[in-house]
Formats: structure tokens, sequence, C-alpha cells
């Protein structure tokens, strides 16, 4: 079983978590203005990195906050995990 360091509880098991998509995806300034193409885009269309990617998730089973992860796409190894108030850090 893998562990994930939660930014506010420590390392837990894997199983806490709950994967939330792609991180730093910015909300619309105006979704009233945007076409349905344009919504459609926003909501569906995400990157499909291979390998570092930032990512959302949620820790279900403690404190149930979000935070973001650097996660390697190909091997599942998690590089960086941190705060959404703090930047994505810089990772190998």
């Amino acid at each position: 079983m893998q562990m994930i360091k939660c930014p506010w509880c420590g390392p837990r098991e894997e199983v806490e978590y709950h994967y939330g998509g792609q991180a730093h995806v910015a909300y619309p300034a105006e979704p009233a203005a945007l076409s349905d193409e344009e919504w459609a885009h926003y909501l569906f269309f995400r990157d499909n990195t291979r390998g570092l990617f930032a990512e959302r998730w949620v820790h279900t089973a403690g404190c149930r906050r979000w935070f973001n992860a650097v996660r390697d796409t190909v091997t599942y190894r998690f590089h960086a995990t941190y705060r959404p108030d703090e930047p994505r850090p810089v990772t190998a």
C-alpha cells in the first residue's frame, strides 16, 4: 500500500484519499458569458500528461480537506503534496 502525505495530517494510506482531477484549472471569470462549447471544454477537457502531473486530492477518511499533489502518471509515485493556497513546487 502506498503512503500519501496529507499537508495537514501527515502520511496516511492511499485508501483514505480520493482523486479530484487536474489541479490549477481556473474557474471562468464570467461563466454566464461562456458558450455551451466553451463551458463543456472547461468541464470535461483536461490534460492527459505522461509523467509529472499536478492533481487535486481529498483526504476523505481524515481531515476531509482538499490538497494538490504532483504525481508521476507512469510510476504512480507522488513527488510532492501541497496546500491549495501554495504554489506548485518545483520537482525534477
